[in-house]
């Protein structure tokens, strides 16, 4: 490979992409030591890191292109030896001069002092802090002021940040293209309306309080359902670019908070939103008049109390069929949808909001392509047969979906794009059922998660890519409700 012209050398190299596949090929000669160093452009280390000052720099000059680093000590305990610290950082933020994307998750030793030596880092674009425990709002702001290039910001499970001068200051800046704020108890969801002008370049932006599934839950509550947050121009800002909003596990009363952003989001592409308390149809009614361009819809609803009547109160989850008759008139380029109901009983369906009448009211007027439904109570065996009928249908997931039997298979079966359906506790579903798909031959994937009347050797017939499982924890973990 020596004998080889280094422009077509590299070439090769570009073409390798696992880790320890390079350090091999590094090992072979001089120059391909050099070469593949000099090419290497992330790196991802954590604990057997020797933190030593001059172990970092020579790690340093060995990549002195370097534009990515994570630095990553999740599962660390002390017996893996020294973590990096706030010396081992200023090496990192002084030798890697091309340094534009820095990650720091569970980095325990790093404080203030080390996010002051990144405020040196006038190239860096990207910051993610994942539970670090010694970072405040001090070295968060060292960093907004010094870090004039930084387009992005990650903070997840930071539990000392609190004041939020740091978001105000990039707010007037105006240069953030994508924040996330994820677990971080000092900081509320209301606080974020202090980024002002800062929303107007905003194309990403999630936010996700520290209660789980049931955490904001509280019987004695009861919600306005005929209240409308954006009857009046409350906050005076817009975000003309955000594509992509996400909030999760907040409560929005009696504050109006992170609701108002709903209707002030033109561009928006993906919605995401995930046990958020106290939000009612004016709220979904609100952002379809504003995004037309909405392609996907993540709605994950639980239980609570609304009324709009002193006299009549009624437990449901946020919205109802309004919702989606509002989503079916104004998003006509909605392609994914995902609704998925926590603490539903099936034999309680009015504790949804929506029925089947209004869900396949949105499903004939926007091109899905992509349906998810867990514990969708109000879908049954008609559901699947209005299904079959959809020409853009190509990926179905169901969990839990009691209502759901073998004639429903037989109708969803002859849909005429789907090439990948998922099961997961649909109970009442048989292998009487998945013969059906079978005998279709369209399937090119099906997942069977715990559904306890379907076999293996049924589920095999069907297609080549089949994943099987009767383990409940499997079911549970795909969906990522164990990150709830």
């Amino acid at each position: 490979m020596e004998d080889l012209p280094e422009p077509l050398v590299a070439e090769i190299l570009k073409k390798i992409t696992r880790t320890s596949d390079l350090n091999s090929l590094s090992l072979v000669s001089k120059q391909l030591y050099k070469m593949e160093g000099n090419q290497r452009g992330a790196i991802r280390v954590g604990s057997g890191l020797c933190t030593a000052t001059k172990a970092l720099k020579s790690l340093c000059a060995r990549f002195p292109n370097l534009w990515k680093v994570e630095i990553d000590y999740s599962g660390w305990i002390s017996r893996h030896g020294k973590q990096l610290n706030n010396k081992g950082l200023f090496v990192f933020s002084s030798h890697c001069s091309s340094l534009t994307d820095l990650t720091l998750n569970f980095c325990s030793y790093i404080d203030d002092s080390g996010l002051r030596c990144l405020a040196y880092c006038k190239t860096l674009v990207s910051l993610r802090l994942k539970s670090a425990p010694e970072i405040t709002s001090i070295g968060l702001f060292s960093v907004a002021v010094g870090c004039t290039s930084l387009s992005a910001l990650h903070l997840i499970d930071c539990e000392k940040i609190h004041s939020v001068e740091w978001l105000e200051y990039l707010g007037r800046d105006g240069l953030l293209e994508e924040l996330v704020v994820t677990k971080c108890k000092g900081i509320k969801h209301h606080d974020l309306l202090k980024f002002g002008s800062g929303w107007m370049k905003l194309q990403k932006f999630e936010f996700q309080g520290n209660g789980g599934i049931y955490g904001l839950c509280q019987g004695d509550v009861v919600y306005d359902s005929s209240y409308d947050a954006h009857s009046k121009n409350i906050y005076d800002f817009w975000c003309e670019s955000l594509t992509d909003l996400r909030l999760a596990h907040i409560k929005t009363w009696p504050e109006v908070g992170l609701r108002a952003v709903l209707g002030k989001c033109k561009a928006l592409e993906k919605l995401r939103l995930q046990y958020v308390h106290a939000m009612n149809d004016n709220d979904l009614i609100a952002l379809s008049r504003s995004c037309s361009n909405l392609k996907s819809i993540s709605l994950w609803l639980n239980l609570q109390r609304y009324s709009s009547d002193v006299r009549y109160c009624e437990t449901r989850t946020s919205f109802t069929d309004n919702s989606l008759y509002a989503l079916a008139l104004n998003c006509r380029m909605l392609q994914t949808v995902d609704l998925r109901f926590t603490g539903c009983a099936s034999d309680w369906p009015s504790e949804i909001g929506f029925t089947l009448k209004g869900f396949l009211v949105l499903i004939q007027s926007c091109p899905i392509c992509v349906l998810v439904l867990n514990t969708a109570n109000f879908f049954d065996d008609e559901g699947m047969k209005a299904l079959s009928s959809s020409p853009y249908l190509e990926t179905l997931e169901l969990m839990m979906c009691e209502a759901v039997t073998d004639v429903g298979m037989r109708f969803i079966a002859h849909t005429p794009c789907l090439s990948n359906l998922t099961l997961r506790l649909c109970h009442e579903v048989t292998d009487v059922g998945v013969a059906e798909l079978g005998h279709a031959h369209k399937l090119e994937t099906l997942v069977i998660d715990c559904c306890s009347k379907i076999s293996l050797q049924a589920a095999q017939d069907v297609t080549k890519l089949v994943h099987y499982s009767r383990d409940i924890s499997d079911a549970f973990m795909t969906v990522g409700l164990n990150d709830c």
